[in-house]
């Protein structure tokens, strides 16, 4: 983002929420990085050798400024995914920077919750429309669009049928490996209902069936089977997603109800038998069409490959998450898990069509790779992300609005016309529907937006410093920390980023 004056932090935004999924080369496996990973307190951040060494991250290409008067509109896919965050995680508790390319900006801001009202219609979600001027900048704004979708009780989820496939390779056995996956499969059982049918196939060198399908309420027949786990051989991933799709179309195919289907993948992402790149991303495109999804839980350092995990959980409509520790296991199993399984809306897609006398350029900030074109959003046939129940998500755009703008002569007029469209679960009709953004939501200063907003924003400029973006000029970690401090409300995730933020400055050069 831009520079930031020195009395305070961000630079300005236009902040949009909605979660993003898209099709954009810049996800394919075809683009790869390997990184450098350590640093002791005080050194580079990116010395070779480290713990960080040999990952693999796809390489990050953001988006630039556009005039409005040229493009006045902007097209998005949902996506609700947050492994970049808890990488990122790891890595300042480790004493080292994230690589630049592994910072997904709206990774970051979609980790936490936002107090956006749910739906009181017959939507699957409520929009929010809010702004306020930036304090850095001329004529810079920041302005929200927030989307929260509709909660279900869990008690009024439909039944799973989950099919856990477990990378059990050699590369598998550190202690933040497979002991992590066998603690959140065990934490998932005492979530998981009656009704709910759980297997688990294994693959390292072959794939194996080592879970046949069961019924939850077997539970210690399941946690026979999860302490069972143990770690050797090569990594062929495409032998164990087949047979993982297979047993999950045994188990639809069995059910009297409707339910929701989904492989859920834990793997360091390291595939070296079989297919593997572009070749295992179209088995998965191929598979999705039976209506079961994939998510993809990365775990370990080293030789951990995000490009591949990511890509995997966009192309299979799924959701991608890193593990980093036990807390990541609560968060996902304890306190998400109809969010993570429930899907409310398929193929949600945002289009911002921006008033060209009131915004003079743009900038999408973050969602690079679920970027579309202005035509794919009314083109039923183009993939887009899910959004599950309960999910709220933002997203931001930098704007700079004209001088007619900023002197208060449109204050009657519209900022721009937010059109959303999505497909039921379990349909393929899409509903559209637009919401205007009239200037009057936008407040008149940032101190007096909403401490959600701001946090959001301070979000934002941390994980731009952290990408070392070509937009952000200087690293003010010490106006991040006050403005995530002071908008931190006491929930202990914000608590978190603000810690991860103080230890991160010292790190940096």
């Amino acid at each position: 983002m831009r520079a930031l004056r020195p009395s305070f932090l961000l630079p300005s935004l236009f902040l949009v929420g909605a979660v993003a999924c898209g099709d954009s080369s810049d996800s394919t496996l075809s683009s790869a990085r390997a990184i450098g990973g350590s640093a002791e307190p005080g050194g580079s951040a990116f010395a070779p050798g480290g713990a960080g060494a040999g990952e693999t991250y796809g390489k990050l290409v953001e988006n630039d400024w556009i005039e409005t008067a040229k493009e006045p509109i902007s097209t998005f896919g949902v996506d609700v995914d947050t492994g970049s965050y808890s990488l990122m995680r790891r890595d300042v508790r480790a004493n080292r920077l994230p690589d630049p390319d592994s910072v997904r900006v709206e990774e970051y801001i979609n980790y936490f919750r936002y107090d956006y009202a749910p739906p009181q219609d017959d939507r699957p979600f409520a929009v929010h429309l809010d702004g306020a001027p930036s304090p850095f900048g001329d004529g810079l704004h920041l302005i929200r669009v927030g989307m929260q979708s509709k909660v279900v009780d869990p008690a009024q989820r439909k039944p799973a049928n989950l099919v856990f496939l477990v990378d059990v390779s050699g590369s598998m056995s550190a202690p933040d490996k497979l002991p992590l996956v066998q603690a959140m499969l065990k934490s998932l059982v005492t979530k998981l209902t009656d009704a709910d049918t759980l297997s688990i196939v294994t693959y390292a060198g072959y794939e194996n069936v080592l879970l046949p399908p069961a019924r939850v309420s077997d539970k210690a027949k399941i946690l026979a089977a999860i302490d069972g786990l143990h770690a050797g051989g090569g990594t062929n991933g495409e032998g164990g997603i087949r047979k993982a799709y297979e047993l999950a179309e045994q188990v639809k195919q069995q059910q009297q109800v409707e339910s929701i289907n989904r492989v859920i993948m834990c793997t360091d992402g390291d595939f070296n038998v079989g297919l593997t790149g572009d070749a295992l991303v179209e088995l998965i495109e191929e598979e999705r069409e039976k209506n079961i999804t994939l998510s993809t839980f990365g775990f370990g350092q080293g030789n951990y490959n995000a490009r591949d995990m990511e890509a995997l959980a966009q192309k299979g409509n799924g959701n991608y998450a890193y593990i980093d520790a036990p807390e990541e296991i609560d968060r996902f199993v304890q306190k998400r898990l109809v969010a993570t399984l429930q899907v409310i809306a398929k193929d949600t897609k945002i289009q911002i069509d921006l008033d060209p006398t009131f915004v003079q350029r743009y900038r999408l900030v973050g969602y690079e790779n679920r970027v579309l074109n202005k035509e794919d959003f009314a083109d039923d046939t183009k993939d887009s992300g899910d959004l599950g129940a309960g999910h709220s998500v933002t997203a931001f755009y930098e704007v700079e609005l004209t001088e007619a703008a900023k002197s208060g002569q449109l204050a009657t007029g519209n900022v721009a016309n937010v059109k959303l469209r999505w497909k039921p679960a379990e349909g393929d009709v899409s509903t559209e529907a637009a919401v205007p953004f009239p200037a009057s939501k936008i407040v008149p200063s940032f101190e007096t937006a909403s401490e959600d907003f701001r946090f959001a924003a301070a979000t934002v400029e941390y994980a731009e410093i952290l990408r070392r973006s070509k937009h952000s000029e200087g690293a003010r970690f010490d106006d991040v920390i006050a403005t995530l401090s002071a908008t931190s409300k006491q929930d202990p995730d914000r608590l978190q980023l603000v810690e991860l933020a103080r230890s991160a400055k010292p790190l940096w050069r």
